[in-house]
């Protein structure tokens, strides 16, 4: 008998719990079902961040991605601080042989090669040189959100799916989420298979199987956003019976208690039998000190090519969400995403007024807050902010993503690529005074006039975090119908930071555009930080359009290398130019080359 158990993580792209294993009536999973039946199956598991790199981060260094600035956006490459450490790093140094089967990801500068004993498409258990325990993880892209982009076989056919009540009812809609259940009967297959082998090297009942997935679905609103869709992952873990005392709960047992993929990391320690490395975030559910918890959190951050800042905070029962982008329409165009017919479809369907006013939310700007009761409303539509009866519900998930954000540090409120976007400076009350600048984030997205002169007051503070804040709050404020301030266009003039003045030129922009989007196209032309000239796009993308000011500037980056820069900067000239389609194509696969998005 081993003194350890292996440990097997079979991981499926993009993948919500579509599975029989989860009650659904339709889905094709025979393997799962078999693991759902002979394992645990965790109902209410998240990820921390709807999106691939984000997760894998969180996934990687146990340590949600707002914590280490830049990683939380999609996609970059942070620089991982000496603090962190990566749970393959320390499963080697505890003496398990550690294979990743073969995407990476991971958002930062780590070489994925330093810290596995081998990440390749061949990477597997059996390469192993002795006989000692192993962690093996094999990632399959066939869920991927692109299997909904083109045929796949199957049983599944459009007419056999059910939307939720927030999209509407298009060809499109059916023809992709039919699509991606037949990718996750592929996948089923795919997973069978890798079992089948290790029940033909005797190694079943020494291996600790976890399946789950990075994050949720494909359709509009849940890969990106902080919604159930999103968030919500499969996570169905299979203990044999010799280590079943690390999990003393019956196989087929479902467990409706929070459970985060930021547990990960803490949970593979307490499997092997090791403490918790310092820094390392998330509860173990497995093991001696296995824990229930009460809440569990995510991020929204930039998404492709489009800024956004959300935070949640999921109990068993509710979902809450602070959006600090308010201002912003949730369904924000992005490249990638309307390479999907759902995507097209719906843009379609908003255009010709065939929405109904829940079908219609995604095209709208944000609420604050969001709260919903997932037990009564699993498709989030009733929002409880305003509901008396639901006031020590709010306020009890209020107070615990608050906590959360200070614990870890949420560097995002940090405009990407700023100055200040480092693990030092981040670390310093001084230069990041966090507590502060969410009390001044939380003013501005109230939108309440009677805040504007504490705003406009806080123009001047010393830190230019708080003063982004300030004038986003500014913003907001004017985009609701507010006056702008006496005395923003001087505060403009003598702002130094230009991640400052291009909120600060936004808002001045409501009053008189032609100047301040003649302004903001000077930034575009002379600004050598790509992410700030993508900072300057979004505000003109949003402003009233004039192509004669803006349109020559916009199409020079068509041939930039810098994907994002490019995909935002064709969409806006497009839309300058009136040829703007919701089917025409923007994201190009031949000139994406993500090693540029580290810039």
């Amino acid at each position: 008998m081993r003194d350890r158990p292996n440990i097997l993580c079979i991981v499926s792209e993009d993948c919500p719990p579509r599975l029989g294993a989860y009650g659904d009536p339709i889905a094709r999973t025979p393997n799962l079902d078999v693991l759902g039946r002979s394992g645990v199956v965790f109902d209410v598991a998240n990820c921390t961040s709807p999106v691939c790199a984000p997760s894998r981060f969180a996934i990687l260094t146990g340590r949600h991605a707002e914590s280490a600035p830049r990683a939380q956006h999609m996609q970059t490459v942070a620089k991982l601080p000496k603090s962190f450490t990566t749970y393959p790093q320390v499963m080697r140094a505890a003496g398990y042989y550690c294979t990743n089967n073969f995407k990476t990801h991971y958002n930062c500068d780590v070489k994925p090669k330093e810290i596995w004993d081998e990440t390749s498409n061949t990477a597997h258990w059996r390469n192993r040189p002795a006989d000692g325990p192993f962690l093996a993880v094999f990632n399959s892209m066939t869920t991927h959100e692109s299997s909904a982009f083109k045929e796949q076989p199957g049983g599944i056919a459009p007419e056999d799916v059910t939307l939720p009540s927030y999209l509407p009812d298009t060809p499109g809609m059916r023809q992709s989420l039919a699509r991606h259940y037949n990718a996750i009967a592929l996948m089923d297959g795919e997973l069978g298979a890798r079992l089948d082998e290790l029940d033909e090297d005797g190694l079943t009942d020494d291996t600790i199987v976890f399946y789950f997935s990075d994050h949720g679905s494909t359709l509009p609103r849940s890969k990106r956003y902080l919604y159930d869709e999103g968030m919500r992952v499969p996570l169905i873990v299979r203990v044999p019976e010799k280590w079943r005392h690390l999990l003393p709960i019956a196989p087929g047992t479902h467990v409706d208690t929070p459970v985060s993929l930021v547990d990960l990391f803490v949970t593979f320690c307490a499997a092997a039998g090791m403490s918790r490395p310092d820094g390392v975030g998330g509860e173990p559910f497995l093991g001696p000190d296995r824990v229930e918890r009460e809440y569990i959190f995510g991020g929204r951050d930039r998404m492709g090519e489009r800024y956004d800042l959300s935070r949640t905070a999921r109990s068993k029962r509710y979902r809450y969400i602070r959006n600090y982008n308010p201002h912003r329409i949730l369904g924000q165009y992005v490249a990638y995403e309307w390479l999907g017919v759902h995507y097209q479809d719906y843009e379609i369907a908003r255009n010709e007024g065939k929405l109904d006013p829940l079908q219609d939310r995604f095209w709208q700007t944000k609420p604050a807050e969001e709260l919903y009761d997932m037990e009564v409303d699993p498709d989030a539509t009733v929002n409880l902010v305003d509901d008396p009866d639901h006031a020590g519900v709010l306020d009890a998930h209020r107070t615990a993503l608050d906590a959360h954000m200070i614990a870890i540090r949420d560097t995002g409120f940090i405009p990407e690529h700023h100055p200040l976007e480092t693990w030092e400076a981040s670390q310093d009350d001084v230069l990041y005074p966090l507590a502060d600048i969410m009390a001044v984030a939380g003013m501005a997205i109230e939108r309440k006039p009677e805040n504007v002169g504490k705003l406009m007051g806080f123009l001047g503070h010393s830190s230019p975090i708080m003063r982004h804040w300030a004038a986003k709050g500014i913003l907001m404020l004017v985009i609701d119908g507010h006056a702008v301030p006496d005395g923003l266009e001087t505060a403009f003039e003598k702002e130094a930071d230009i991640q400052v003045r291009i909120p600060i030129a936004e808002a001045l922009g409501h009053a008189d555009p032609e100047k301040w989007v003649r302004v903001l196209t000077e930034v575009v032309e002379t600004h050598d930080e790509p992410r700030v000239i993508l900072q300057a796009i979004d505000a003109l993308t949003w402003l009233p359009l004039y192509p004669d000011i803006t349109l020559n500037s916009i199409e020079g980056l068509h041939e930039n290398e810098d994907t994002y820069l490019r995909q935002t900067a064709d969409y806006l000239a497009e839309r300058l130019s009136g040829q703007y389609h919701p089917r025409n194509t923007i994201f190009r696969v031949e000139r994406l080359d993500v090693s540029l998005q580290s810039r």
